[in-house]
């Protein structure tokens, strides 16, 4: 504890002009938005896209490496992955085949609770034919967009996109988390179409 005398001045507290104000201030900022860098706003290309008056899939990957997608051409090694069925002609296809209701409560099921490289997930939208969820990176904040859309017909198919919202490389994370879902989904009697 620290007594001043009435015979004493009290010390000067340091006065700060408005320009190291601000520079203070930026640097709060700045350090503020480090530990949200990831969380940047979701992007509007999301969704069932339409690509002609008869064909609807979801959105094609932009040129960089972080993004994989079913609606991409096959001899695009980088971006395409092939879709999935839910009921594989040589399993339960021919068994006991599921509806899609039952396919996307399995989906989403799986997709709600898997955390491969400790990202979390959250679903944000499922409607019948669609689910959209977000996986933040336990560092950084970094926020993946995965999607899945089960086209109309009676072809048991589902299709998916996984990206990550920034950056370039995303160190294959996108590819085995749709690699995790899709072994947790074959246990349950899904299949990989083509090859």
């Amino acid at each position: 504890m620290r007594v001043v005398c009435s015979a004493q001045k009290p010390e000067k507290q340091p006065e700060f002009t408005k320009r190291e104000l601000m520079l203070n201030s930026v640097n709060v900022g700045v350090l503020a938005s480090l530990f949200n860098w990831g969380a940047v706003a979701r992007p509007n290309t999301l969704g069932v896209q339409s690509y002609g008056p008869s064909i609807k899939t979801l959105g094609l990957c932009p040129p960089t490496p972080n993004c994989i997608s079913t609606a991409e051409e096959i001899n695009d090694g980088d971006h395409y992955v092939p879709a999935w069925t839910y009921n594989p002609e040589d399993g339960r296809g021919r068994k006991g085949p599921i509806s899609r209701e039952q396919a996307m409560a399995e989906l989403a099921e799986v997709v709600g609770s898997i955390k491969p490289d400790k990202f979390e997930p959250k679903i944000v939208k499922q409607t019948a034919d669609y689910l959209y969820a977000e996986f933040q990176s336990p560092t950084f904040g970094f926020i993946d967009d995965v999607e899945f859309y089960f086209p109309p017909g009676d072809r048991s198919v589902v299709e998916y996109r996984s990206a990550s919202r920034i950056g370039e490389s995303d160190g294959n994370i996108n590819r085995k988390r749709i690699k995790a879902i899709r072994q947790a989904l074959e246990k349950k009697g899904w299949a990989t179409t083509g090859y």
